[in-house]
């Protein structure tokens, strides 16, 4: 079991800036998928690679971004949060060059696990620091707002992407991602203090991490919120692996027009941001999740029943996929928070198996994909509607049952 450390108190930040640093942390994962994807295609054409190869250099930085947190986390509880947001940054920029240079699609792959790899210290410590400086019910309310900041840089990166490809070329558009990592190491490096208020020394040893894996995942509200979020982002990600293919080959957008559409569906989920804070004030999480279970069924419902009705069209998978956004932009916030709240002394290793079950799922649905993409709609729309339904069971069913009472 944890043995403490003396407790320290972290130096007191300004909530703004904690904010910021979050929205930057959190907004890793999207502005390194999202920018990306508009490029996807091209890239894919210059290397001379296949539709495998393709969907792999998602997957394998999905995969490493997994499994890198079951390291980051414990290693976080022992040295604290900053030491690890440091290296991970520093990772994370190197990699980004990189993958901007990349002479080959193996080359490009390598890299970009490696940078899945930094991404995870990043995000993993973010969801950590919350639980660090907050009570569980003012963890919701925080990372809501944080995540706020991320649908703002999700909003730009398609868009950006998209511009940076068609006038320059997919180098320049990866090239952003070496800038955004640079600047959020400046910042964690002049800004922030270790957030930590007790190091746990034991956390490395193998019976310590064995105990607490199992206590973790023996406790009903981590596995109610970890099932949250798993089928909130695989949702998410059934879309973000196969949209380029989909929308750029099959339904004729350019790489420009497909930035501005990643950019409405960034929108609507920093809509839902904000509608989860009036949700969580006015109900509790309970209901707020309950709530955007149903928005998030009537979405992904909308979308297979207008696809069986023959009506293929952008239009037809993105105004009620909007409404699979909105609600996304509820589950992510109570999902992240309620699977780390009920454990103050290990919010390291909660967070890290949060966000390896996550990735693990998400692999799965990337690798599904990448065999079944044939020049259809089909395999987004079987996605959506698959993890749509799946969500809206968890979110009136585990999560009524074991989140905490308000």
């Amino acid at each position: 079991m944890v043995t403490a450390a003396p407790r320290i108190t972290p130096r007191i930040m300004h909530p703004a800036l904690i904010i910021f640093l979050l929205a930057l942390l959190l907004g890793v994962q999207p502005i390194t998928t999202d920018l990306y994807l508009p490029a996807l295609p091209d890239l894919t054409h210059e290397l001379g690679a296949g539709m495998v190869q393709a969907q792999l250099t998602l997957t394998a930085l999905l995969l490493a971004y997994g499994v890198s947190q079951l390291v980051w986390g414990p290693l976080s509880d022992r040295f604290g949060r900053r030491p690890i947001l440091l290296i991970g940054m520093i990772a994370y920029t190197i990699a980004a060059l990189g993958s901007a240079f990349a002479p080959s699609m193996d080359a490009l792959i390598a890299w970009r696990t490696l940078q899945g790899a930094a991404m995870g210290a990043g995000v993993m410590c973010a969801r950590a620091i919350i639980r660090d400086l907050y009570s569980p019910a003012q963890g919701a309310m925080v990372i809501s707002k944080a995540l706020s900041g991320l649908g703002v840089i999700a909003c730009i990166s398609a868009p950006l992407g998209g511009f940076l490809t068609a006038w320059f070329n997919w180098h320049i558009a990866l090239l952003v991602l070496a800038v955004f990592g640079a600047i959020s190491l400046g910042l964690i490096a002049l800004r922030f203090e270790e957030s930590i208020p007790q190091k746990n020394p034991n956390a490395l040893q193998l019976r310590t991490m064995a105990c607490n894996w199992l206590h973790i995942v023996r406790n009903p509200t981590f596995l109610a919120f970890s099932a949250l979020t798993i089928c909130s982002y695989s949702g998410l990600f059934s879309f973000l692996a196969s949209s380029s293919f989909v929308l750029i080959r099959v339904l004729g957008l350019s790489t420009t027009e497909y930035g501005m559409v990643m950019f409405g569906n960034s929108f609507i989920y920093l809509l839902g941001t904000f509608l989860c804070r009036h949700l969580l004030r006015r109900f509790g999480v309970r209901r707020a999740v309950a709530i955007a279970g149903g928005l998030t069924f009537c979405g992904g419902g909308g979308v297979v029943l207008l696809a069986v009705l023959g009506m293929q069209s952008v239009w037809a998978i993105e105004i009620p996929f909007a409404l699979f956004m909105l609600a996304h932009g509820i589950h992510n916030p109570c999902g992240q928070s309620g699977s780390v709240a009920p454990f103050p002394q290990a919010a390291g290793a909660a967070s890290a198996l949060n966000g390896f079950l996550v990735t693990i799922s998400a692999f799965a649905t990337g690798q599904w994909l990448g065999s079944h993409i044939d020049g259809t709609i089909w395999p987004l729309v079987i996605g959506i509607g698959f993890w749509s339904a799946m969500i809206a069971l968890v979110a009136w069913t585990l999560v009524q049952r074991y989140a905490p009472s308000p």
